[in-house]
């Protein structure tokens, strides 16, 4: 009995005994203004408020930092005992004082670098290690200081040595953020640096400029650099940065994107003459209300109704708001747009002005749920082998003329003219275009629909935009481009009517988009041939997201005007629904330039009447797929010299891609002077007609690849091609033949953890291939 009763009592005990503390592990951080949380309402952040973003959810973050706090302070205004209330063992103290120590006016605040604010700090971080956390030391951040020459000039003295020194006696990690932030600041520039700091933005020069605390755009990217050299010093924190699906890349590779901001004043173009009739053209009324609204900053209201209206050009600092249920309709008079100098397909152009148009312009805005029409049928020439018998016999009897092959219809005889010269768009090389000369042809020279030149910090939001006359949305070399939630439709068989074509543009974000156009989805180019690497600049740092694409010729696109390169680009959780292509990355000879660094991730595809995934040096503006469905034939490849002109694709990243029905699975098709280099694919899905075709490429890796083809002799086919690895690929039971490889430019073919037995025939070489290139290892 009285064991009984010694056993109730052990269990009461432990059932009343305090649980095991299962917090997770906390990163407090201590310091002052550039750190701390601000109200959202306000301009002015600090860098921990989007600190969290890195980490993975077994990290808490606790943000202590305090506006106008110094090491001494903090501590006397009792701040630092409730961080030391908290702290656990295995914790993380971020320390980080400097803007405030050095008031000298200040006595409750001011520490002398080389005595107070030494010793203030080997306290903290005593004291942090003494309760079992782990403190980091961080130098202030930098304030944005540039002389007249616009150089850099001291901005905290004393302060980041010292803790430096401090670092380094007492033995703890050190995140020396003064460098790395001036670092940034000097990559910038002194005018780019500028939007990092709240005090410029909507580019106004406040009464008193603060070139210490961050915007919104500062702030994250300040965190970014934090979060790096977490990576780089290899702190234990490092296992909970959050990954990227791509070995070594993490969520603070990814670009961060300036925003506009803009004033709360509305300008309404009803007060500027503008009626809703459908049949009042309000040109004139458009330019007026954004004229009015640039002076100050602000929004352009667009109200319900149905707007008829010439081309609108757009101003610096103007949200031009498209209200839902607003229809902006653009004149079908083609003698309503001027002829100017602007850009076609990557090289200097003369065109119709564009419906909507910005130029060399900063802090602007397309928002709401309206409607933009570009009238694209008053402009658009059509074949007529992408119509039916009835449509094509409606489409000649509206009106224009067919050509003398009866091949292709265009809507007035100006067009016809032009489409019988070649290049008739074309600039002489150094002269300044004369109009008179392209009259002829004016109706030829179709514009795009959204052109933005040389701009920045862009936002596209909400909007329709459709019935595109050519490209529709067309930013060229600007940066800072936010294109969110918006919708461009165009019919199917309207010809250059890409969605998106993103050129010699630099950071930028595109998500939540739904395209179903004429030709292109999502297209990344950079120029064209000579003027294209004379240019040189890449598109680069955007990241493409949650988007879908229905029926155009390809859904994610690079080129084929890829002349000054493309890099950093992310892709991920995107569908493509009936186009021509999946992924498509096209060139030629004689474009140059270099594609790196692309990165796709969650990719699902149905009914690609080309390849799912597509890599093709040997593009040569036809349609991808022909009328009859038939993808065009692999032509003979001969080498040729390298040059300047010879194009580059290498180091691509594609993973967790899905295609429900493809003529062909993935197509890598390099040239034999330059092949096709370092690419992975892993963990796809592929049914489709053929498997894989891969010629002239060097690091082809394919993991976990598995290809429903139905032509299974060969299902996998190589020939030219190096260093290719085939590692657990999976096919069609009863397949003919799973690989051949041919060709005498073959060598370390690889072909793992398959099973070969499922197929009537594992591996066919040819003639010309040597002994010992292919390597056939068991399960």
């Amino acid at each position: 009995m009285k064991q009984f009763a010694v056993l109730l009592l052990a269990v009461a005990l432990l059932a009343f005994r305090p649980a095991a503390d299962d917090r997770k592990t906390t990163i407090f951080l201590v310091g002052d203004s550039t750190m701390s949380d601000k109200p959202l309402d306000k301009a002015e952040r600090g860098w921990g408020m989007y600190f969290r973003q890195y980490f993975d959810a077994g990290v808490a973050i606790q943000n202590h930092a305090m506006n106008g706090r110094s090491t001494r302070n903090f501590r006397h205004e009792g701040r630092w005992a409730k961080v030391l209330e908290q702290v656990k063992p295995g914790d993380w103290v971020f320390i980080q004082f400097g803007h405030n120590d050095s008031k000298q006016e200040d006595t409750a605040r001011y520490a002398a670098p080389q005595t107070a604010y030494r010793q203030n700090l080997t306290r903290y971080v005593q004291e942090a290690r003494a309760k079992g956390a782990n403190p980091v030391l961080l130098t202030p951040v930098g304030r944005r200081y540039f002389d007249a020459q616009g150089k850099r000039k001291d901005d905290h003295g004393d302060y980041p040595g010292v803790v430096k020194e401090v670092a380094k006696t007492q033995k703890v990690p050190l995140i020396d953020l003064h460098e790395t932030s001036w670092a940034l600041y000097s990559q910038l520039g002194d005018a780019g640096s500028k939007p990092l700091f709240w005090s410029y933005q909507n580019g106004a020069n406040n009464t008193k400029l603060d070139n210490t605390h961050f915007s919104a755009y500062g702030a994250e990217r300040v965190a970014q650099l934090v979060a790096q050299d977490v990576k780089k010093l290899n702190l234990g924190l490092a296992s909970h940065l959050q990954p990227l699906a791509f070995t070594g890349k993490y969520q603070f590779d990814l670009p961060v994107v300036l925003q506009p901001t803009f004033n709360k004043d509305t300008f309404n173009i009803t007060k500027y003459g503008a009626v809703a009739d459908g049949q009042t053209l309000n040109t004139e009324a458009f330019r007026k209300a954004i004229e009015a609204c640039s002076q100050q900053g602000g929004i352009v209201l667009v109200p319900r109704g149905l707007w008829l209206t010439g081309p609108i050009q757009l101003k610096s600092n103007v949200n031009l708001h498209v209200a839902k249920g607003a229809l902006v309709q653009f004149s079908n008079k083609l003698s309503d747009y001027q002829l100017i100098k602007t850009n076609w397909e990557g090289e200097d152009a003369v065109r119709n002005q564009s419906p909507i148009s910005g130029y060399d312009l900063e802090n602007i805005a397309i928002t709401g749920e309206g409607t933009f029409d570009g009238a694209g049928d008053a402009w658009r020439m059509v074949k007529k082998e992408k119509l039916n018998a009835g449509q094509w016999q409606r489409l000649v009897k509206s009106g224009g003329v067919v050509d003398e092959k009866g091949t292709t219809w265009y809507p007035s005889a100006s067009s016809l003219k032009g489409s019988t010269l070649t290049k008739p768009w074309t600039i002489p090389a150094g002269q300044q275009p004369d109009y008179s000369k392209y009259q002829e042809f004016k109706d030829f020279l179709r514009p795009n629909m959204l052109s933005l030149q040389r701009c920045k910090q862009i936002l596209l939001e909400g909007f329709t935009i459709q019935n595109s006359p050519a490209w529709t949305i067309h930013p060229l070399l600007c940066d800072n481009i936010t294109l969110r939630n918006v919708t461009a439709r165009n019919p199917w068989y309207g010809q250059n009517t890409d969605a998106l074509d993103l050129e010699s543009c630099r950071n930028g974000l595109v998500e939540g988009c739904t395209f179903d156009v004429g030709d292109d989805g999502i297209c990344i180019k950079s120029g064209r041939d000579e003027e294209g690497r004379r240019r040189g600049v890449p598109t680069e740092n955007f990241i493409i997201r949650d988007t879908k694409v229905y029926h155009a010729h390809g859904g994610f696109v690079i080129g084929s005007e890829m002349s000054g390169g493309a890099r950093n680009i992310y892709v991920n959780n995107c569908t493509f629904m009936g186009t021509d292509v999946g992924l498509r990355f096209k060139t030629a000879r004689g474009r140059g330039g270099v594609v790196e660094n692309i990165f796709v991730d969650g990719v699902d595809m149905t009914d690609i009447a080309g390849e799912a995934i597509l890599f093709d040096m040997y593009y040569a503006a036809k349609d991808p797929v022909q009328v009859n469905g038939d993808a065009y034939g692999i032509p003979e490849i001969k080498a040729e010299p390298l040059g300047e002109g010879t194009p580059q694709f290498r180091g691509f990243r594609i993973k967790n891609v899905t295609c429900k029905g493809a003529n062909t699975g993935i197509l890598v098709r390099g040239l034999p002077e330059m092949s096709i280099k370092d690419v992975d694919i892993e963990n796809t899905v592929l049914e489709c007609t053929k498997g894989l075709v891969c010629q002239e490429a060097d690091g082809i890796r394919l993991k976990n690849v598995t290809l429903l083809s139905k032509q299974t002799n060969p299902v996998l086919e190589v020939q030219n091609s190096r260093n290719i690895s085939l590692d657990n690929i999976r096919y069609t039971p009863g397949s003919d033949l799973l690989l051949r490889v041919t060709g005498a430019r073959s060598k370390a073919v690889v072909l793992r953890n398959t099973d070969t037995k499922a197929a009537k025939k594992g591996l066919e070489t040819g003639d010309k291939v040597a002994k010992k290139v292919v390597t056939v290892s068991k399960l």
